[in-house]
């Protein structure tokens, strides 16, 4: 099994680019962040003609997750317990469109859409926190009721959990994406027993996901690595090989980051 997770950054303005990746790839389940669609504005034919089901959690044209699966695709949530919402100022608390998942071939698969974080101080910082939070707390409940699931929890995490995956440290200095704080509640995932197996198979240094538009960041490989595969272990141990999808970057329209490929043995 082929699983793929994406940060396609618009999937209208990137529907065949999407399609022709799982034409080319043969990807088994696809989860996909940043659709910015409302679901009903999804455009579940394209993919369903090219024998894939969809389900997909958008509330308009912010944020938004989708699984693509042509391996099964049952018990589909919308959330994951314990996630937090988010309240802007003078509003109530709304839950975002940042979780999605389901049953696909015996592999239980959530996309996520970790927040951004905006700036230190911004409340946007401390959704970001209590989201990763609860992520793992939820993860480590499910691993402790069933240690042998097989369970993918895939998706951009806006998060770099070490120095080298960022182009300059330095110019990350005081801002979001690689704070004590923000690394701390990524490494719960793992204390959660979790594993992040494409470190485990791609462990090398300027391996990113993801490059600003501005500056001519892709061409000079100035990326972050922040779009990650975290396994429970009964999955991580069947992960044959992992791939980050660089030529994706490239071309006309792409999204800022590029896929990655989990092979299951």
């Amino acid at each position: 099994m082929r699983i793929a997770t994406w940060n396609v950054n618009s999937l209208r303005a990137r529907l065949e680019r999407t399609l022709n990746y799982l034409r080319e790839h043969q990807v088994d389940v696809l989860a996909l962040q940043e659709t910015k669609v409302a679901d009903k504005s999804f455009p579940a034919e394209p993919f369903e003609a090219l024998g894939y089901q969809v389900a997909h959690f958008g509330l308009d044209q912010w944020n938004g997750v989708a699984l693509v699966s042509r391996v099964g695709l049952t018990a589909v949530r919308t959330a994951f317990d314990g996630q937090p919402a988010f309240a802007k100022p003078g509003q109530p608390p709304k839950l975002e469109a940042r979780a999605i998942g389901a049953d696909c071939g015996g592999v239980t698969v959530w996309s996520l859409y970790v927040p951004h974080g905006r700036a230190q101080a911004d409340p946007h910082m401390a959704y970001k926190l209590a989201f990763l939070r609860a992520l793992a707390a939820d993860a480590a409940r499910r691993l402790s009721a069933q240690p042998s699931a097989r369970v993918a929890l895939v998706g951009d995490f806006n998060v770099a959990p070490l120095d080298t995956d960022v182009w300059d440290p330095a110019a990350f200095e005081g801002l979001t994406h690689t704070s004590a704080a923000e690394r701390q509640a990524f490494a719960a995932l793992a204390e959660a027993g979790f594993r992040e197996v494409s470190r485990e198979h791609l462990p090398g240094t300027h391996l990113y996901t993801q490059w600003d538009y501005q500056a001519l960041r892709f061409p000079r490989n100035e990326g972050m690595r922040i779009d990650f595969a975290y396994c429970s272990p009964a999955l991580a141990d069947a992960v044959a090989s992992v791939r980050i999808i660089r030529d994706e970057r490239k071309g006309k329209g792409p999204s800022d980051h590029v896929p990655v490929e989990l092979e299951i043995a």
